[in-house]
């Protein structure tokens, strides 16, 4: 690409010029990402990439409404804009009438940012971190435990621009970290995992030693059958499920009758108590440590998204407020279709109103119980219900008046969210967490771990 294409906002601003469309929004996110591995004690990879995705959204009036057409590609060159652009409107002109099809957002303020230059992340951001995982290293291998994981660091620079005058820009980084700890003979083996925006918040010590508490948990074996167990879920495993409920919660698909959140004979719960517990499921932007897009990024359309929303401003919104559903996800187009309010999808989830109770704390006050570590292989069984299915893995332990008394078998469980949230009957101090079963798409979470005094082990499962 030549110089004076190499910057985003050029980029943007040539596609616009190029548009023969009714409508247009060019979306370039420009993403650098940085990363370690180790295995057994010592580092194995570390690598940075870089790399740029265009996304453009071409909108053509007819007689019968307006069509859209969507194209992404990566690395664009100078010559391959102007053919990009063409496609998405070749695609817009052979499709039909969008559904969704709204007025393009305008209005919006322009972000000052705009002509920056994209950040970009680099090895530097382990310039603290890589040291305190080295003295982990030589803690773990004295305590005869190997350590496994990765650290990875991402940055993406989005900026948007259209025909009706919008000029956006939001820098989001997202850091992971994920710690196994395994005995030598392999038959034990905890995780713990973080999410983080810089690294600077993590502490490679603290979570070995964690970790070397949960294997020593192991070293006493107990098998149990399949059953209902009074359960603590810690925040991560709580982050996996909500995590879904969030994805499942479309205003539309609730209103035609198809998940969980439809009304028998027609509409949707909203204004229905979930829980007994005050509990609230919301979302911001703006949330400390957890900062998201504060606008839509929309590369294509769905259910409960549209591209015609594309910079729409986003702000804080309460899913379910003191127990109570209050809203559903909607694009314009089907908060129109619903008569609810527009509320769209945001880049992150809390849930608020447990007590000040730590992990610890709850687990000093159980009688008889399981405690979770984490949550994977999480499967949709019934929409109706939003039954899921899933796999408890490294470490299950029993818990005895108040102390962690061994390490049980692994199971598979059977449980729906939103079931689970009417059951619940305590919830504690929500902190940050990363989910494991999700990470990959979704990591801005903060929870509190939550006490269910049934959950559904259906049946025993061999897995570590």
């Amino acid at each position: 690409m030549s110089a004076r294409m190499k910057k985003p906002h050029e980029v943007v601003e040539r596609a616009l010029e190029l548009s023969r469309a009714d409508g247009c929004v060019v979306i370039a996110d420009e993403e650098s990402t940085a990363n370690l591995r180790w295995a057994g004690n010592a580092l194995t990879t570390n690598g940075v990439t870089r790399g740029r995705t265009l996304t453009v959204v071409a909108t053509v009036g007819g007689k019968q409404g307006t069509a859209s057409g969507v194209v992404s590609r990566a690395a664009v060159t100078t010559d391959d804009l102007e053919p990009l652009v063409r496609a998405a409107e070749a695609a817009a002109r052979g499709a039909g009438p969008a559904e969704d099809a709204q007025p393009l957002v305008a209005g919006v303020p322009s972000s000052p940012d705009f002509t920056d230059a994209p950040v970009e992340t680099s090895s530097a951001v382990f310039a603290d971190f890589a040291p305190a995982l080295g003295e982990a290293f030589a803690r773990a291998r004295a305590g005869g435990r190997e350590l496994y994981g990765f650290a990875n660091h991402e940055l993406v620079s989005s900026y948007v621009g259209t025909s009706t005058g919008l000029r956006l820009r939001h820098d989001q980084p997202n850091g992971t970290l994920e710690l196994n700890a395994k005995s030598p003979d392999r038959t034990r083996s905890a995780w713990a995992g973080r999410s983080t925006r810089d690294f600077k918040d993590v502490d490679p010590a603290a979570l070995d030693a964690e970790l070397a508490v949960r294997l020593g948990w192991a070293e006493r074996r107990i098998e149990l059958p399949a059953g209902r167990y009074e359960t603590l879920l810690p925040p991560t495993a709580v982050a996996d499920l909500l995590i879904y409920q969030l994805w499942s919660a479309s205003a539309r698909d609730a209103a035609e009758g198809r998940t969980v959140f439809s009304k028998p004979g027609g509409g949707t719960r909203i204004g229905e108590k979930l829980t007994e517990l005050p509990l609230t499921l919301r979302s911001d932007p703006n949330e400390p440590g957890l900062e998201s897009s504060p606008f839509l990024l929309a590369h294509s359309s769905g259910d409960d998204q549209s591209v015609f929303d594309n910079g729409l401003p986003l702000s804080a919104t309460e899913w379910i407020r003191e127990g109570e559903l209050n809203r559903l996800i909607t694009s314009r187009h089907t908060a129109g279709l619903t008569g609810l309010p527009v509320s769209p999808a945001i880049g992150n989830i809390v849930l608020d109103g447990g007590e000040d109770k730590s992990l610890e704390e709850m687990v000093a006050n159980t009688e008889r119980g399981l405690l979770l570590t984490c949550l994977w292989y999480i499967r949709e069984v019934d929409p109706a219900t939003l039954l899921l299915t899933g796999l408890t893995r490294d470490g299950v332990y029993l818990l005895e008046n108040g102390e962690v008394s061994g390490e049980v078998n692994n199971f598979r469980f059977n449980e729906s969210p939103v079931d689970l949230l009417g059951r619940a009957v305590e919830a504690g101090r929500t902190e940050k967490t990363l989910p494991r079963e999700w990470s990959d798409w979704f990591t801005r979470a903060a929870m509190p771990a939550l006490r269910v005094p049934d959950f559904n082990m259906s049946s025993v499962s061999q897995g570590v």
